[in-house]
């Protein structure tokens, strides 16, 4: 996969790229990340990229024209077939189900929004999508770009050491994971479940179904709603409800 990410504070990328999952990948060549400044677009001895905006009101909004002419410079051939994406915190709230459909793309486009915007031509000219990583505001969207970077990447096939791990993790099955234990089996009186160390693998298999369900309840009570769960499940989700209402919760 590659990835072009347009900002005007490339340098904030370079420790999350060098470490860990995302470094490795972009070793074994199945994730490219190119960073682009978008300041080298624009025009001028002092390459201004932001104006306050007509009408007036507080701060400054990013312009239009070396935006368009680095997403338009950079992809080329691809402009219109690439994903274009607008880190804003005006767009739709990413998730595991947006990470799996940025990841069946071989090539993305990230645009990193700074002080109040990007003017709003933009969005007509070549962005395709927005993303908002929560309900919340940044200084900029160079910090959404690197969760979705490491969201989209650990779905590359052969990213993670274990190539079932993605589907395991909280939230790709539409439930929470359960609880996890590692040696030793006895820490200050806390023992690790009997069922992990029975070798069991059908029996822990249902365990932790049980507790991902039990978590998930818990927890995020409104991801059930959506869950793709057995009949035997739903019965277990009642079961958990009605305990619930006794101990008056």
């Amino acid at each position: 996969m590659h990835i072009d990410v347009f900002t005007l504070f490339p340098e904030m990328f370079d420790g999350p790229l060098h470490a860990s999952i995302l470094a490795r990948a972009q070793e074994a060549g199945l994730l490219r990340v190119a960073l682009h400044n978008i300041r080298d677009w624009a025009e001028g001895r002092h390459k201004v990229t932001d104006e306050p905006p007509y009408g007036g009101g507080g701060g400054m909004v990013m312009k239009v024209e070396p935006i368009v002419r680095a997403v338009e410079g950079v992809l080329g051939a691809d402009v219109g077939r690439v994903p274009v994406i607008l880190l804003t915190p005006q767009g739709r709230v990413f998730n595991q189900r947006i990470a799996y459909e940025f990841a069946a793309h071989d090539r993305l486009a990230l645009i990193c929004g700074r002080y109040e915007g990007v003017d709003e031509r933009v969005r007509a000219l070549v962005v395709t999508d927005e993303i908002s990583i929560g309900d919340y505001v940044l200084t900029g969207g160079e910090l959404p770009a690197m969760v979705l970077i490491d969201a989209v990447a650990r779905l590359i096939p052969g990213a993670l050491g274990a190539r079932w791990a993605p589907e395991d993790d909280s939230h790709a099955s539409g439930l929470l994971e359960g609880p996890h234990y590692t040696r030793p089996p006895e820490f200050r009186g806390l023992a690790v479940p009997e069922v992990l160390l029975s070798g069991d693998h059908a029996r822990v298999a249902r365990w932790r179904r049980e507790q991902a369900i039990r978590r998930t309840f818990a927890r995020r009570p409104d991801l059930l709603e959506a869950a793709d769960l057995t009949d035997a499940e739903r019965a277990f989700v009642a079961q958990l409800r009605a305990e619930a209402a006794q101990q008056g919760q």
